[in-house]
């Protein structure tokens, strides 16, 4: 389960840095994991396939991919008591759209999902669903929708929220303006805070420096990868893999540090991912065709009309706080109607040259004519029968 999640995450996010052109990225891969591994619980056939191969499961079933999430979210609950970390998850379905009763009972178990039915085009339900993301990240996501289409079938929401002290704080004392140079080579001040002489797990090679913070008992850690100058770290994060990651967490070994300084800094990214999933395989669950009929009778008229994420992460000299809320939407498959179920004109022309060969208008399918009007011709007084009045 954690080295699907380790592939996913860090496809996840090589290809983000590589796409987005902003100056700071922030994601969760276990937020953007779990949501998915909801929807994927709705999945069949094809999309079932590609959803668990881009999520990094390879062949496991679903009822391992269930089993592994349960398990995940057991550990890292009681992974560090003083530590906190909250995970929640929801399903808000459109009320009156059918949904087979056994993916209710899968999400509830594996995810603790809580699960509701509301009408899409109330407006408050848009203020209830944000209102669950608020509480859930403790203010610090205010909303992950904006508007709710009253076409949508299903929104699944996962909120997660980690707050954790430093094992060593940083002092307040100890915290100094000082430039932090960007990309460009262009420099801003910032608050950078420092610690002096500490001992903390260390690593790198040519191409990298990496320290590791730990946070309360040392169940989670921080871990800060700084490229050696002239290398890039937008293309550094874009090639970065779990594998390579492995490898440079392995590298990490005790040693000693004269000077550590990081910038206290707040980070918050909004991002939609169809553009990113789809790259990584998952175009069958997004387009028309796409198979939920694990998810209602009514699934194969449905697809992923959107995956959102917005995070948080606030760092400072006691510790970090942070936090991501991550929505699907599964929406009814669009298609273009014409329904002319009103009076309309109609013409049956020649298309080469443009010959209108008839033209009418339809204002009752119904009525049957009745004929020609009566007349008087203007040339010889003549009375023309016709239709009685």
């Amino acid at each position: 389960m954690v080295g699907a999640s380790l592939r996913f995450g860090f496809e996840l996010a090589a290809r983000t840095a590589e796409a987005e052109e902003r100056p700071n990225i922030v994601l969760s891969p276990l937020g953007a994991s779990m949501a998915l591994g909801i929807a994927m619980n709705g999945a069949g056939g094809a999309t079932f396939d590609a959803m668990r191969e881009a999520l990094g499961f390879g062949a496991l079933s679903r009822a391992e991919i269930n089993g592994g999430y349960r398990e995940l979210i057991d550990l890292l609950a009681e992974r560090d008591p003083n530590v906190r970390l909250e995970i929640a998850n929801a399903v808000w379905a459109n009320e009156e759209v059918p949904f087979q009763h056994a993916f209710l009972q899968a999400v509830t178990a594996a995810f603790d999902a809580r699960v509701g039915s509301m009408d899409f085009s109330d407006p408050s339900a848009v203020t209830t669903i944000n209102d669950w993301v608020a509480e859930n990240t403790k203010g610090m996501i205010d909303g992950i929708v904006d508007a709710l289409d009253p076409s949508l079938v299903m929104l699944l929401t996962n909120a997660v929220f980690f707050d954790g002290s430093w094992t060593t704080s940083f002092d307040p004392e100890e915290t100094r303006r000082a430039a932090f140079q960007r990309e460009d080579g262009s420099t801003v001040e910032v608050d950078m805070m420092s610690l002096r002489n500490v001992e903390m797990p260390r690593g790198g090679d040519a191409s990298y420096s990496a320290v590791e913070l730990p946070y309360g008992d040392g169940g989670f850690a921080m871990v800060i990868v700084l490229p050696q100058p002239g290398t890039s770290a937008r293309d550094f994060l874009a090639n970065l893999d779990a594998d390579r990651w492995n490898e440079i967490v392995d590298a990490l070994a005790p040693g000693r540090i004269d000077l550590l300084s990081l910038p206290k800094v707040t980070l918050t990214f909004d991002t939609y991912l169809n553009d990113t999933l789809i790259a990584m395989g998952m175009e069958p669950a997004f387009t028309p065709g796409a198979d939920f009929t694990p998810l209602s009778p009514l699934g194969r008229q449905m697809c992923i009309d959107f995956v959102r994420q917005k995070t948080r992460v606030e760092i400072d000299e006691r510790g970090t706080r942070a936090a991501a809320a991550t929505s699907v939407g599964i929406g009814v498959v669009s298609f273009n109607a014409f329904v002319a179920d009103r009076p309309f004109i109609f013409a049956i022309r020649e298309r080469f040259s443009g010959t209108v060969l008839f033209v009418g208008l339809v204002g009752d399918p119904t009525a049957e004519d009745r004929g020609a009007r009566s007349l008087v011709s203007t040339c010889t007084g003549t009375v023309l029968t016709g239709q009685s009045e």
